[in-house]
């Protein structure tokens, strides 16, 4: 059974910074493209950032570019979001999820499973 578990959110200040870790057990994900997406109080669910399987192609959501990392390790089935200079728009829940292209999980992503998420709030 496919599981992803998603970890490091919590409560920071404007302009603070977190690791998000996901977790990915039940099969390897080590060819998979893996992605970050979060989802806003009253809001839909919206990419954040994608990792193709070697990590050589990245894609980010404009609102994130430069201040967000994304990366991964394929020995740990984990992939790691580095948040630096957070906002409170940033606020939100935080998922990840996989698929085959970094692409897909860029624009028109879809997914029967997501994890419990985990919470970031930005706030002073």
């Amino acid at each position: 059974q496919v599981q992803l578990i998603e970890s490091g959110g919590g409560l920071v200040q404007p302009g603070g910074s977190l690791r998000l870790s996901c977790a990915a057990s039940g099969r390897t994900f080590s060819r998979d493209a893996m992605g970050w997406f979060r989802q806003a109080p009253g809001k839909e669910r919206e990419f954040v950032a994608a990792i193709s399987w070697s990590g050589n192609i990245i894609y980010y959501a404009e609102s994130v570019k430069g201040r967000f990392t994304i990366s991964r390790d394929n020995a740990k089935n984990t992939v790691y979001l580095q948040m630096n200079s957070l906002k409170p728009e940033d606020t939100a829940v935080y998922y990840c999820n996989a698929d085959a292209l970094a692409v897909t999980l860029r624009a028109g992503f879809e997914a029967d499973y997501w994890g419990q998420g985990t919470q970031v709030t930005v706030s002073s």
